[in-house]
């Protein structure tokens, strides 16, 4: 799904970070034996009745986090994996991913970005529950803006964003349509600052009300970590006053993505992404675009670069050693924002690129522990959380 909030990329279990003093028999062991302690399983009975059901697991953690937005970050995680009875393999996992934490930067955030399969898949429920204490540094609009204008923005927001989608024409295809409510208040700003003398469109709070149609085609076989096949998803929103809303606009969002192996002699991945935002009319801040972050050119810290447009894509090349729980990665990408996407010139592109280390936590679901370092144009930064970033 969309990713475009605090979401899985920041969990990580803070029990983990013991892998680096022990052996690696003896990592794994602890790492399987504090899972499962950490690990609850709902429906644990009605397996050992019917052994074709699902286990579900119910994971509950300490966490720690980092990534140049947030500092260091800690707090409770927890992570649903679920099917509904009468799902065999045809149907994929249900994720149900929740965080609160609280940062070094004086921030907290609770966060659930959810992806849910209804039996045989002939539904998917997705969205983004978020609730947050968030200061933002900004730099103006464009994407040359100095350094040296930067500016703390202090604020508060609750999101929800439900989407339902029913399986048409393919098995892979789904169409469907949600709402989206994001409600930014109790912000704070210079008095005479940068955002004053601006008059920023919604820096005093805003309330963005709208309706939203939806594609997504998915043919991915694993969701936390993806090895193979297409995710494209699309949105594109109309929000207005009717509802209580505070701006007039639109919001259009597309994530293109693809995996595949890169040989039949090693279980090594490449991953692709493509992902562009569009904005049009009376934007408040909060729906612009924002340039960096944590899943897509990571080395650059989120909302560096800030406009209505934004297109940006990467590669990621994953290394996997046989019989082990270590991984490498290699990504590269690049992007820019723009007032309008037409404005797009190969010269102005924005590289990143970096460098990231995998460990395997959870072998059943393959779902790794990501360290990565990323470089920019003149910046870096460092990322600590579960999963990994697309």
């Amino acid at each position: 799904m969309l990713q475009y909030y605090p979401n899985k990329a920041r969990l990580g279990f803070l029990f983990f970070i013991m892998l680096c003093c022990s052996s690696s028999t003896a990592t794994a062991q602890t790492i399987d034996n504090l899972k499962e302690f950490f690990t609850f399983h709902p429906n644990k009975k009605a397996v050992e009745r019917d052994s074709t059901l699902y286990k579900q697991k119910f994971i509950l953690a300490p966490v720690i986090s980092y990534s140049p937005e947030t500092n260091f970050a800690f707090g409770t995680g927890a992570k649903y994996l679920f099917k509904f009875n009468g799902s065999g393999e045809e149907t994929r996992v249900s994720n149900m991913p929740m965080s609160l934490q609280y940062t070094l930067n004086n921030q907290f955030f609770l966060f659930s970005g959810f992806e849910i399969f209804t039996n045989q898949e002939k539904w998917v429920i997705e969205g983004n529950l978020l609730f947050q204490n968030y200061p933002r540094l900004y730099y103006g609009f464009g994407s040359d803006t100095p350094k040296s204008a930067e500016e703390q923005y202090d604020y508060n927001q609750f999101l929800l964003e439900p989407i339902f989608l029913k399986q048409m024409f393919h098995k892979y295809l789904f169409i469907g349509a949600g709402f989206r409510y994001n409600h930014i208040y109790n912000t704070k700003f210079e008095d005479d600052g940068l955002i004053a003398q601006n008059q920023l469109n919604g820096a005093n709070g805003s309330t963005s009300v709208g309706a939203e149609i939806a594609m997504l085609f998915d043919s991915r076989s694993n969701i936390l970590n993806s090895q193979d096949g297409w995710y494209l998803e699309f949105t594109h929103g109309l929000y207005d006053k009717v509802l209580g809303g505070t701006n007039v606009f639109k919001l259009t969002r597309l994530d293109l993505r693809h995996y595949f192996d890169v040989s039949p002699k090693n279980e090594d991945v490449i991953a692709l992404q493509f992902y562009g935002q569009f904005s049009r009319g009376d934007i408040p801040f909060s729906e612009y675009s924002f340039f960096g972050g944590s899943e897509i050119m990571r080395g650059y810290q989120e909302g560096r670069f800030v406009d209505r447009d934004l297109l940006a894509t990467q590669v990621e090349y994953r290394k996997n050693f046989k019989d082990s729980r270590w991984g490498l990665v290699g990504f590269a990408g690049t992007g820019d924002v723009y007032h309008n996407a037409d404005q797009f010139q190969f010269k102005n592109l924005k590289p990143n690129y970096g460098l990231g280390a995998r460990f395997s936590i959870d072998k059943s679901e393959d779902l790794n522990l990501r360290f990565d370092v990323g470089f920019g144009k003149e910046t870096r930064g460092f990322y600590l959380g579960i999963a990994e970033a697309f």
